[in-house]
């Protein structure tokens, strides 16, 4: 019965990571931007999976809650502020092509290089608290930087998106 029960879980990681990955390549590859934010709400619903597995499920529903439910937002954001869907898309010029390829690779060889040089630990071994409240008081004090970062970024996302709806429309009219 143990045997079985390990095997499900098993399986049920791996289609947890291959619907991950498919919702990765489906949020970068088709050049429409409804497929894209699809995509990415597929991906990032499969990493609220992947906590989930690691056992912390508060993060894995704050990722559900937060990110996903963002995206929502962003289709609205991307939609409203993107280019008309029935004028003819730009041809994508080779150079840009190559050189976001490149930082990809670069990016994907760092993340890969660190993911192998770094000791994984079960949470479980660590002997540390991961309830809500240690959660939330680490936020707003040891990693208060990291949560002031990623605010950041995302008003940098934003501001992107209407700077690039702006430079678009001018191009359309």
């Amino acid at each position: 019965m143990n045997f079985m029960t390990e095997a499900m879980a098993q399986a049920a990681f791996w289609i947890v990571v291959g619907l991950t990955l498919a919702g990765a390549v489906i949020a970068v590859f088709p050049r429409n931007i409804v497929y894209n934010v699809l995509g990415l709400v597929l991906a990032l619903t499969g990493v609220a999976g992947l906590y989930v597995f690691l056992g912390s499920m508060f993060i894995g529903l704050m990722q559900l809650l937060i990110y996903v439910g963002a995206i929502c937002v962003a289709i609205v954001f991307a939609i409203m502020l993107s280019r008309p869907l029935h004028l003819e898309v730009p041809q994508r010029k080779l150079p840009k092509v190559l050189l976001a390829a490149m930082a990809s690779c670069l990016f994907a060889i760092a993340l890969i290089g660190v993911s192998l040089r770094t000791a994984w630990k079960p949470a479980a071994e660590r002997g540390t608290d991961w309830s809500v409240a240690t959660i939330g008081e680490l936020l707003l004090t040891r990693y208060d930087l990291v949560f002031e970062v990623i605010s950041l970024v995302l008003l940098v996302a934003i501001l992107g998106a209407i700077v690039t709806a702006g430079f678009s429309r001018r191009l359309t009219s």
